[in-house]
C-alpha cells in the first residue's frame, strides 16, 4: 500500500515538472530561453529550493478549460537561498497557457508575497506571461488587483525585484512597475499597456513590439527598466549581484563585507579635474576611485545620463551614490534626471542604505520643453526625497554648485549630515559670467572697453563667490578637503553615523509632488 501511495506522489511530481509538456519546453529552449524551473535552479543556491503549491490547478470550467489541467497552473512558487540568504521567489511558466494569469495563479503569487512579508525577506518575481487568462474574464483581472495591492503593502518593507523574461502586457506591467527594481532581457522580453495592433488601430502608428516596449526602449527612453540583460542567465546573475547590496527588510542593515585593504589616500584624484571649469569629465571615474575596487553597480545606466545613481561599497559597507554627470548636458538637472534621482534616494532611505552625493551641477536645464514638462514639480521630487531621507547623508561638492540645484543636491539646509567641498568647488547663485552680466550690466555698458570691463567684473565675482570659502564661513560646508582625502572622510563619517536615528514628525504621510 505504501509503495503505491509513494508511486502516485512521484508520478504527480513528474507531471508537475513537465509543465506544459516536452514540446513546449523545447520551444522555450529554441527561443534561447530557460524554463521557469531552470531559472529557479540557476538563481538559487543548489538544493535550497522548497516549492509551495506544486499541485494547484485552476477552477475554471468555461470554454473547455476543464479539460486542460496542469499542475501548478502556470506559476512556480516557493523559497530558497541566494548566497546563503533566504528569499521568496515565483516564476511564471510560459509552457502552461502561455504563463497567463488565472485566479489560482494569482492566489499562488499573493501567498508567496505574504510569506515574504511575514518572514521579512526579499521577493523575486520572474515574469514570463501572456497576460490575463481571457477565458476566466474578471476573475483574472481581480487576481492582478490582489497582486497590485500586495505590492503596495510590501513597498518599503522588503525589497521587491522583477525580472521580465518574456512578454508582459496590459495589466501585467503594473506589478513590476510597483516593485523596486526591474530587469529586462534584450530581444526576448517586452512591456507595454497596449500592444502594436491596438496602437495601430487607435493612433495609426506602425510600431514593432521591440520598438514599443523592448528592453532597450525602456532602458533609454522611458526608464521603466533599471537594468538590461543579454540573456536569461545574465539576467539572473544581475539579480544576485543587486541583492548583495540590499538588506532583507527595512528592519535590517545590509550585511557588511570584510574591509578591503585599500589606501584611503587616493592620489589619482588630485589631477582628475580638467583645467577649464567648462570642460567635461566622467564622474564615474571619480566614483570608482573613491569606493571599494570593482564594487560600483550603476542603476538606470542608460536613462537620464546627466545623473548617475547606483550602489557600491566603501570600507565594506553598502552605500547608494547620487552624482551629477558633466559629460551629459553639463550635469544639469532636468525632468528625467530628477525623477531618476528621487526614486533612487527614496529606495535607499527605505532600506537603511547611506547616501553619498557627488555634486557638480550648473543648475536646472532651461527651455520650454523642460518647463512645459513640469521641471518645477519634477525637480521638487528630488528635493522632497532628499529632505525626507533619514539615513546617513554625505555630500562632496566637486566643482559647480549653482542656484537652486545647490539646495536640491543634498545641501546642509535640507538635512545632510556632512557637507564637504574640494578647493575647486564654486558655490554661488550662478556662474561668474551670467552673474556679472546682471550685477554689472550698466557699468559694463558704459565702460570705454566693455569687453575688458566684462572680463574684470567676471574675475571680481569669481574671486568673491566662485570658491567654497564663503559657504564654509557660514557653516554650510563642514570642511574644505583635499581631493585625495575624500575616501577617508566618507569612511570616518559613515562610521560616526552608523547609529544615526531621527524621529520623524508625526503624520500619516507626506504629499510628495508626484
Amino acid at each position: 500500500m505504501r509503495k503505491k501511495v509513494d508511486q502516485v506522489l512521484e508520478e504527480k511530481k513528474e507531471l508537475a515538472f513537465l509543465g506544459g509538456g516536452k514540446e513546449r519546453i523545447n520551444k522555450q529552449h529554441q527561443k534561447n530561453k530557460l524554463t521557469a524551473r531552470e531559472r529557479i535552479d540557476f538563481i538559487l543556491d543548489e538544493g535550497s529550493f522548497e516549492e509551495i503549491g506544486m499541485f494547484v490547478t485552476h477552477r475554471a470550467t468555461e470554454f473547455g478549460l476543464e479539460k486542460q489541467q496542469y499542475l501548478g497552473d502556470g506559476v512556480i512558487t516557493g523559497y530558497g537561498k541566494i548566497d546563503g540568504r533566504s528569499v521568496v521567489i515565483f516564476a511564471q511558466d510560459f509552457t502552461v497557457f502561455g504563463g497567463s494569469l488565472s485566479e489560482t495563479h494569482a492566489e499562488k503569487i499573493v501567498k508567496a508575497m505574504d510569506l515574504a512579508l511575514k518572514s521579512k525577506i526579499p521577493i523575486i518575481g520572474l515574469n514570463d506571461s501572456g497576460g490575463a487568462r481571457i477565458q476566466e474574464g474578471v476573475r483574472s483581472l481581480a487576481g492582478y488587483a490582489d497582486i497590485f495591492k500586495k505590492n503596495v503593502d510590501a513597498s518599503g518593507v522588503i525589497p521587491q525585484i522583477s525580472a521580465i523574461m518574456g512578454p508582459c502586457a496590459g495589466g501585467a506591467v503594473y506589478s513590476p512597475a510597483m516593485t523596486d527594481f526591474t530587469i529586462m532581457v534584450q530581444k526576448s522580453s517586452y512591456m507595454f499597456v497596449t500592444g502594436p495592433n491596438v496602437v495601430k488601430t487607435v493612433t495609426n502608428e506602425t510600431v514593432t513590439s521591440e520598438e514599443l516596449g523592448g528592453a532597450d526602449t525602456h532602458a533609454t527612453k522611458s526608464g521603466v527598466t533599471h537594468f538590461t540583460a543579454s540573456n536569461d542567465m545574465d539576467c539572473l546573475l544581475k539579480i544576485k549581484k543587486l541583492l548583495s547590496y540590499l538588506p532583507n527588510s527595512f528592519e535590517n542593515k545590509v550585511p557588511e563585507l570584510p574591509i578591503q585593504l585599500q589606501d584611503e589616500r587616493i592620489e589619482e584624484l588630485e589631477d582628475i579635474l580638467p583645467n577649464s571649469i567648462n570642460q567635461p569629465y566622467d564622474i564615474v571615474s571619480i566614483i570608482e576611485l573613491i569606493v571599494d575596487k570593482k564594487s560600483f553597480l550603476e542603476v538606470h545606466k542608460d536613462f537620464a545620463e546627466n545623473i548617475v545613481v547606483g550602489f557600491a561599497r566603501i570600507g565594506g559597507k553598502s552605500i547608494g551614490i547620487v552624482a551629477n554627470q558633466p559629460i551629459y548636458l553639463a550635469g544639469c538637472l532636468d525632468v528625467k534626471a530628477s525623477q531618476k534621482g528621487a526614486r533612487f534616494v527614496r529606495f535607499c532611505d527605505s532600506f537603511n542604505i547611506p547616501l553619498i552625493v557627488l555634486e557638480d551641477v550648473p543648475g536646472f536645464l532651461p527651455g520650454t520643453d523642460q518647463e512645459w514638462n513640469a521641471i518645477i514639480t519634477n525637480g521638487a521630487k528630488l528635493l522632497y526625497a532628499f529632505s525626507e531621507a533619514t539615513v546617513a547623508r554625505i555630500t562632496i561638492i566637486i566643482r559647480k554648485a549653482y542656484g537652486g540645484a545647490y539646495d536640491v543636491m543634498n545641501s546642509k539646509h535640507i538635512g545632510a549630515d556632512f557637507n564637504f567641498a574640494w578647493p575647486s568647488a564654486e558655490i554661488a547663485v550662478m556662474g561668474a559670467k551670467g552673474a556679472s552680466e546682471i550685477i554689472f550690466k550698466n557699468e559694463i555698458k558704459s565702460a570705454a572697453d566693455p569687453a575688458q570691463a566684462w572680463e574684470e567684473k567676471q574675475n571680481l565675482y569669481a574671486d568673491t563667490f566662485a570658491n567654497p570659502y564663503k559657504a564654509a564661513a557660514r557653516g554650510f560646508i563642514d570642511e574644505v578637503i583635499q581631493p585625495y582625502d575624500t575616501r577617508r572622510k566618507i569612511i570616518r563619517s559613515l562610521d560616526l553615523l552608523a547609529n544615526k536615528k531621527i524621529n520623524p514628525i508625526a503624520k500619516k504621510h507626506g504629499n510628495i509632488p508626484l
